[in-house]
């Protein structure tokens, strides 16, 4: 087993690194020879190279999984999977510092919170331990007296899951962590851009003595690998955190195969800010929900709707913080957000602040690529806000995924969730209000499958998780996320010894 990814080393030689694969245990070459830089967004320089993998890689992954699977996991106490989680958990633990300069090195995000994802996972293994051990079937009262019927929850097989660039370890153990506890295995295909931290998972993964071929590690493009992967036969599950378009074309490649697909997709959440909140918490939860992680976040809360009574006090607020907010090197303790993941990202966030100004929106602060020392090498972007924002400009309807905030003002409880709910998306929301009959008609209006009240971007592994809509189907986190990698059997015992009539139906 290759040694955990010694970052100084690589910062102090020339020579550029090929990340392997990760696929029956071992750390392997691709089949092919093509392969794909992985760019430090801060730097804005190649640190890296993954593999681009092949059918054949694809297919040996699958083969591995199938193998594990039925070899011995698949059949599994939950007792021996928790306490290999519970072991992977202190491993996790003890190397949180070092997965989360891997992470902040590979998309740019602040160690600050790299780290503090990275001393959360634990947490989801943990958890997820103990629904290992508590996969209880039921027993079923039926007409027929003569039959005793329960149920077994058992594991759906091999699952394919496909994780994306802007939280790789999180979103990557939102899914690893309940499929291994429902006994499942894994080949997961990692953002070509951000894969290093998915392989040094794997590396704590096989010391904590899970068996090989349990968890396979795939890097590769969505187009290529990924396609691949999600539409091999051997596939009994598809796990899928990306974009809606994506997202579409993952359910037209599952179902070749007749796969169940967990779907995460697209955002376009609103904080709603009534006259009666806090304002200062109102716009601390409107800087955290947009401006932390540079805007790169499915729940990012992207619109602001504020009752018009408070609407230029709140966005007073919200400007004067995003104008303070201190840009620059990801591993800075004072860093307070950090660049956009790729080039690609950058130009598209860019093309979209052009078409704010050029359809009518007032910027009131940001709007540009960043400038000046410790930012100009990297993919960074002013924290921004837009007022006179209306409901048809492309920044109103598209996801941005960048730091980017608009204002839409309101005048009735009403008017909030019909704008709240003019979208195609459904993922999440928030509510400031101190009125606790308000609060929870609110929630109960927005169409999202996350809705916060006088809080935002709190999350945890007993907490349900998912969208409506565009943002997708099925939940992550929670009981759900275990039930979406099983399958509910159901056994018949007859118990009167009768010879029953073959013609006649029960």
């Amino acid at each position: 087993m290759s040694t955990l990814i010694d970052l100084d080393a690589v910062e102090a030689t020339a020579e550029l690194q090929t990340l392997p694969q990760f696929i029956g245990g071992e750390m392997v070459e691709s089949d092919g020879d093509d392969v794909i830089d992985t760019v430090n967004p801060y730097s804005g320089k190649v640190w890296a190279r993954v593999s681009n993998a092949t059918a054949t890689d694809v297919d040996r992954a699958v083969v591995a999984a199938r193998a594990a699977f039925d070899g011995g996991w698949g059949q599994s106490t939950g007792h021996t999977r928790a306490t290999i989680m519970r072991r992977l958990a202190v491993l996790l633990s003890e190397n949180a510092e070092h997965l989360a300069r891997v992470e902040s090195n590979d998309n740019g995000k602040l160690v600050r919170e790299t780290l503090a994802v990275a001393q959360n996972l634990p947490r989801w293994f943990n958890y997820y331990a103990g629904s290992a051990e508590r996969m209880f079937g039921s027993s079923v009262p039926v007409a027929n007296p003569n039959y005793l019927v329960y149920t077994l929850r058992e594991p759906i097989g091999v699952v394919a899951a496909v994780v994306p660039w802007n939280a790789p370890l999180m979103l990557f153990t939102m899914k690893v962590a309940p499929a291994l506890a429902a006994g499942c295995t894994l080949v997961v295909k990692t953002s070509e851009q951000t894969s290093a931290s998915a392989l040094e998972f794997a590396k704590l993964a096989a010391e904590a003595g899970l068996p090989a071929g349990v968890l396979n590690i795939i890097t590769g493009t969505g187009q290529t690998t990924g396609r691949a992967l999600v539409g091999h036969r051997g596939v009994d599950k598809v796990s899928f955190t990306g974009s809606t378009r994506a997202g579409v074309q993952v359910m037209k490649d599952a179902a070749e195969n007749i796969a169940p697909v967990t779907l995460e997709l697209g955002g376009k959440s609103a904080n709603i800010v009534f006259a009666d909140s806090d304002l200062d918490a109102a716009a601390n939860g409107v800087v955290a929900s947009v401006f932390a992680a540079a805007g790169q976040m499915c729940i990012a809360g992207s619109r602001l709707l504020v009752e018009r009574p408070i609407l230029d006090a709140l966005v007073d607020k919200v400007v004067e913080r995003a104008g303070s907010i201190k840009q620059g090197d990801p591993f800075d303790p004072a860093s307070e957000m950090g660049p956009l993941a790729t080039a690609e990202q950058l130009e598209r966030v860019l093309g979209m602040l052009d078409n704010a100004r050029a359809d009518g929106a007032t910027l009131r602060c940001g709007g540009r690529r960043s400038q000046g020392a410790g930012v100009d090498d990297g993919y960074f972007i002013e924290p921004t806000v837009f007022t006179d924002v209306s409901q048809d400009m492309q920044i109103a309807r598209e996801e941005i995924f960048g730091p980017v905030l608009g204002v839409y003002p309101f005048d009735t409880e009403e008017q909030a969730i019909a704008m709240a709910n003019d979208t195609e998306y459904g993922l999440a929301g928030g509510v400031w209000t101190n009125d606790l009959a308000r609060g929870h008609r609110m929630a109960r209006a927005v169409r999202a499958g996350t809705v916060w009240l006088n809080s935002y971007r709190v999350t945890d592994p007993a907490v349900p998780f998912g969208g409506m809509g565009a943002s997708g189907m099925g939940r992550e986190n929670g009981d759900e996320a275990v039930d979406a990698y099983t399958e509910t059997k159901a056994v018949w015992v007859e118990l009167s010894g009768e010879t029953r009539d073959p013609f006649k139906m029960g």
